[in-house]
């Protein structure tokens, strides 16, 4: 805002696959640096395009698509508007197209090759060929504060990567929930900055447990953190085992529809961060 001042709109989309309350506390902040931000709560439209949708290439697509469209919409009760710009950093330019040699296609990225080839905006990416430690000494050198500069990276295509298999409003809502309980513990127990991404994956299988003398049949998920220095590479994060106990526990009997929590040790490469 301080380069083009009031000739910037900011438009923040909500897709109704932010974390928990996350759409609310990240519009406060956006309002909190001065930013004219115009807040666009479209959670129902893209989950009725994503009911029941389990290819996770399927996913990234239909969410840059309607992005577009939702982003168009409000762009034109503008007055003037010629250009989109857009946060893309260099990783997701890396996984998504061969930038300068025969790199395969990892994934899409809904930023990169997830948007439809008509566009009545043109583009630009001011942190296109940068990491996110760059990003983040670029933000530093901006007088961004702590808060915004230590958040953990959050897939563009939200929580709905972090659904595996048929997605749908209650398996996101049940995501969510873990999520929460997970996050909010690493913050509690001051570890949330020793690591570079924190995640709950829901998995499409479901497994025998015990609640009281009862036998259940009920959901797992994963729980995901590495450290990193740019995304490129990563090693799984070696959280104490009385707090993975503790957010085990604490999942399982707050979140109904889930009765198993597994810990991910695996590093990039060969795995990604993400799973889908």
């Amino acid at each position: 805002s301080r380069a083009v001042g009031d000739n910037l709109t900011s438009i923040f989309v909500d897709n109704g696959l932010l974390r928990k309350n996350e759409y609310e506390t990240v519009l406060e902040s956006y309002k909190g640096l001065g930013l004219n931000v115009i807040g666009v709560p479209a959670g129902e439209r893209f989950l009725e395009q994503l009911e029941g949708v389990s290819d996770p290439e399927t996913k990234r697509k239909i969410i840059g698509r309607v992005f577009i469209e939702v982003f168009e919409e409000e762009a034109h009760k503008v007055k003037d508007v010629k250009w989109l710009a857009q946060g893309t950093i260099y990783p997701d330019v890396i996984e998504s197209v061969s930038v300068n040699g025969p790199s395969a296609t990892i994934k899409s990225h809904h930023n990169v090759g997830g948007l439809p080839e008509k566009m009545h905006l043109k583009v630009v990416e001011p942190l296109r060929l940068l990491f996110k430690d760059e990003v983040r000494r670029v933000g530093k050198a901006l007088g961004l504060p702590e808060f915004i500069l230590k958040r953990h990276p959050f897939p563009g295509p939200g929580l709905a990567i972090r659904v595996l298999g048929k997605m749908s409003k209650e398996k996101l809502g049940m995501l969510k929930e873990a999520d929460n309980i997970f996050i909010e513990g690493l913050r509690k127990h001051g570890l949330y900055d020793s690591v570079w991404q924190a995640a709950v994956i829901l998995l499409p299988v479901q497994s025998v447990g015990v609640m009281g003398d009862e036998r259940t049949y009920e959901n797992a998920v994963v729980l995901r953190a590495v450290v990193s220095t740019d995304g490129m590479t990563a090693d799984w994060s070696h959280l104490p085992y009385d707090f993975l106990a503790t957010v085990s526990n604490d999942i399982i009997n707050k979140v109904k529809g889930i009765n198993r929590v597994v810990y991910d040790i695996s590093s990039k490469p060969p795995s990604t961060i993400e799973w889908e």
